[in-house]
């Protein structure tokens, strides 16, 4: 990001494909002009940090309000975030350092409470657990190689286990995500039940284990000590006489004709005797009750599982220390701006996450050419999801000539001093 103290170079919207999607030609040409990539940043980077238009224009230089307001307007929306971010994950995914945090097969998705004020304080809900104010949430969804690839506001009292799976079919990177974590309020049956249809794991960390109830087939008889924890029987029936119409609508999510949450909020209005209910509640305790089995037999599993629900909290940080204008307030009234400023968000702290990352390759390039031990073991525990040396403050020049050209790399910081080898 081009501030004055950093000079990081802010992150593009994708190639000039990518911006031909979001901007057509004739409007440029009515426009009068084109639109510089870094007049485009400033709009980005004027959502992402939370600032608005306006106040970005007052603390920038060779930028205007209206050209920002104009890049906003015809420039950016979903499918260009959706492929500037596809873009940055994609190149994370190939890059040779990041193949030590994970292949990108894994990832974790948790919600991130933001406080609302202004007109959005006036139509957002208060949830106690988080704060006595209104206020909403960011879904995120972070791959095991600290990419940030996908992101969802959501409403402070709504339930996260209808959305896990939107980020999973809702990216348009590369990523192919076969194992996913989340907290327990990610998990119902209904959700362990459409991963299993759709091919993939769902792992959450449970609250309360010992509360929750294994379940067996009535064919089946339980071990003496499995017995009291048995909370029911399988009705196999139901799985059998619903399956059709099970395997169709997991075609439906597969094939991306509807939205994971969609058919999971439409679920959940469905009376408990509804057939198709019932099916799938039944696939997920079966799902459940075998996860259980193993979480419970598996350190394995469990270390998984907290490895990548820590990446998504250390992700949580770092998108508050970029979204800090306005207190960090929510203060957009409607969903679609809320998505507007989540996406330019998420795309801005991706940036970052990737620059990191290259520029840690770097770091650990050159001690190791110099004959020092470096191994992967101990680096995989340094993350790409660092800000304190990125100055996300002051005045922003955009007509800057210093940076280096495309392809080159800033030189490395040395150190005065030769830090002492641990004994």
């Amino acid at each position: 990001m081009p501030a004055a103290a950093s000079g990081l170079r802010p992150a593009r919207l994708g190639s000039s494909a990518g911006r031909g999607a979001a901007l057509s030609r004739d409007a440029a040409r009515r426009s009068g002009r084109g639109l510089p990539r870094l007049r485009a940043s400033a709009a980005i980077l004027a959502d992402a940090i939370n600032l608005g238009p306006n106040r970005m224009a007052e603390a920038s230089a060779g930028v205007t309000a209206r050209q920002i307001g104009w890049c906003r307007q015809f420039h950016a929306h979903d499918p260009a975030f959706k492929a500037g971010v596809a873009r940055i994950i994609d190149a994370q995914l190939v890059h040779p350092y990041a193949r030590i945090w994970g292949d990108g097969a894994t990832s974790s998705s948790d919600g991130q409470f933001f406080p609302a004020a202004g007109r959005a304080g006036k139509r957002s809900d208060v949830n106690t657990h988080y704060s006595s104010g209104p206020g909403g949430k960011f879904y995120t969804w972070v791959s095991d190689q600290h990419g940030h690839y996908h992101i969802l506001p959501i409403g402070v009292t709504e339930s996260e286990a209808a959305y896990v799976l939107d980020g999973i079919y809702g990216h348009a990177s590369q990523l192919d995500i076969t194992e996913h974590y989340v907290d327990t309020g990610g998990a119902t049956d209904h959700v362990f039940a459409l991963f299993a249809v759709l091919g993939r794991r769902l792992v959450p960390r449970l609250r309360n284990l010992k509360d929750w109830s294994l379940y067996a087939f009535a064919s089946s008889e339980p071990d003496t000590l499995l017995r009291q924890h048995i909370g029911g029987r399988i009705d196999e029936r139901a799985i059998r006489e619903a399956w059709d119409e099970v395997l169709r609508i997991g075609l439906s999510i597969e094939d991306r004709e509807v939205a994971p949450s969609v058919v999971l909020k439409k679920l959940a209005a469905l009376p408990k005797t509804n057939l198709l209910f019932k099916a799938l509640r039944e696939i997920g305790r079966i799902e459940r009750t075998l996860f259980m089995i193993e979480w419970y037999s598996s350190p394995a599993l469990r270390a998984r599982c907290r490895a990548g629900l820590n990446k998504g909290e250390a992700g949580h940080k770092l998108t508050r220390a970029v979204f800090f204008h306005e207190r960090g307030e929510i203060r957009d009234a409607s969903f679609e701006s809320q998505a507007f400023r989540a996406s330019a968000l998420n795309l801005v702290v991706s940036a970052i996450i990737l620059w990191n990352t290259v520029y840690l390759s770097r770091a650990v390039d050159q001690p190791r050419a110099e004959g020092h031990d470096l191994p992967d073991a101990i680096l995989r525990h340094v993350s790409p999801q660092i800000w304190e040396h990125i100055n996300l403050t002051g005045t922003y020049d955009w007509n800057r000539q210093d940076l280096p050209p495309s392809g080159a790399f800033r030189p490395l910081r040395r150190t005065a001093t030769n830090v002492p080898a641990a004994a």
